[in-house]
């Protein structure tokens, strides 16, 4: 009796077993489903906002050449250019509530991709084949990188999914990794401010370095209020929460200040450099602060992790040599030179006085430096001769022009 009744039970236990180690989280097909509606939207937004940007540059060039006596904030084309960077915001905005943080923020290189293809197709100078070959073959090359990085951040992307509900966004707020990583972050961004404001260090990497750090808590907090509104729009109420609005607040706080200290950078440095290492800057802080906060990467396998990795790298190295081959304006000084007024303080001196430059010419005017021209062009000088008497019925002049040369 014993002996048959003995793997009747056995044969009921294993399926039950079975179905106990079935139960794997973040691996269902509408989780999927998800991470593809996030990636779209924000490729879509990004796409967006980098078509209205340049829309908003052609307006203002358009202007600047021609005789239109408009602002530039009554031309249409303006007003275009605005109403599509809201839609593409929208669309990055709303990407955040379906997505993970560690795969929609390193989806922004698509804007610096389309603004590099929209600078190659409309671009005004004409010229040949193999100089347009040789000054565009690294923005081909970081393009093909940027484009292929893409792709692996949104095939092995993170796949976690919760609800954003005030309950569990007050759980990861309140849990250790988070408090301790806020912790190791404000002590960082003190003394990165510190030494900023106090020992003029007005270095790139620490002015991005506190717009990433802010940036971080920008798009924690973005995500936050994104997912609550969805999930009210889904039926559950979640805007009655205090939570809903600190977020809401720190967003506000932390989105102002980021673009404070970026129109800094950009007062002192070229805008290429700022977006190329603004966005491996930013993009690093934002994973770590997704990977702590929303615990991103939680379940998933060490190869997953590894292919993220990759395909952040290679996003990286393709913004960098789309940024690199970009031209650095040359600043037009017609007359002279403020920088050789002693004490005169400009963009470029990060806040030293600048001195006169000793071994450049005291000539006025823009040409700094005569020894390249020729003579023709090399101003004369016109020394004062004393008067001399000579015989009676001739008189001396009481100058006379020395011709100038390099000898001399």
């Amino acid at each position: 009796m014993e002996g048959g009744n003995s793997p009747s039970l056995q044969l009921q236990q294993v399926p039950l077993a079975t179905a106990a180690v079935s139960v794997q989280p973040h691996t269902d097909s509408f989780s999927y489903k998800e991470n593809l509606i996030g990636a779209l939207l924000a490729i879509f937004g990004h796409l967006v906002s980098s078509i209205a940007l340049n829309l908003q540059k052609y307006s203002h060039i358009r202007l600047a050449g021609s005789k239109d006596p408009r602002a530039y904030f009554r031309t249409k084309t303006w007003w275009s250019g605005l109403l599509l960077l809201v839609l593409g915001e929208l669309g990055v905005f709303s990407s955040y509530a379906f997505a993970p943080l560690s795969l929609i923020v390193p989806l922004s290189a698509v804007s610096v991709v389309a603004s590099a293809i929209i600078g190659i197709i409309f671009i005004k100078e004409k010229w040949k084949p193999k100089e347009f070959l040789r000054r565009s073959v690294l923005s081909f090359v970081g393009c093909g990188l940027a484009i292929a990085g893409t792709y692996l951040l949104v095939t092995f992307g993170p796949n976690s999914h919760e609800k954003m509900t005030a309950a569990n966004i007050t759980r990861h707020l309140v849990s250790w990794p988070f408090l301790l990583y806020m912790l190791v972050e404000i002590i960082v961004f003190c003394l990165l401010l510190y030494f900023y404001k106090e020992r003029n260090a007005n270095y790139i990497v620490i002015i991005l370095l506190l717009v990433a750090l802010l940036g971080s808590m920008t798009v924690v907090t973005v995500k936050a209020v994104a997912g609550m509104i969805l999930v009210s729009l889904q039926g559950s109420l979640q805007l009655d929460s205090p939570i809903f609005y600190i977020m809401v607040v720190c967003m506000i706080a932390t989105a102002i200040y980021q673009a404070t200290f970026l129109a800094q950078a950009s007062q002192l440095y070229d805008s290429a450099q700022i977006s190329s290492i603004g966005y491996i800057l930013s993009t690093t802080a934002a994973i770590s602060a997704g990977a702590t906060f929303y615990l991103d990467f939680t379940g998933e396998d060490v190869l997953h992790i590894c292919m993220f990795a990759l395909g952040c790298l290679i996003a990286f190295l393709g913004v960098f040599l789309i940024t690199r081959n970009r031209k650095k304006p040359v600043p037009f000084e017609p007359y002279i030179s403020m920088d050789a007024m002693p004490g005169m303080q400009n963009m470029h001196d990060k806040g030293i006085a600048v001195q006169p430059d000793l071994k450049a010419s005291f000539s006025y005017g823009a040409l700094e430096n005569n020894d390249n021209l020729p003579e023709i062009y090399s101003p004369a000088t016109l020394p004062i001769v004393q008067e001399q008497h000579g015989p009676k019925g001739a008189s001396a002049p009481p100058y006379r022009v020395l011709e100038h040369s390099k000898k001399e």
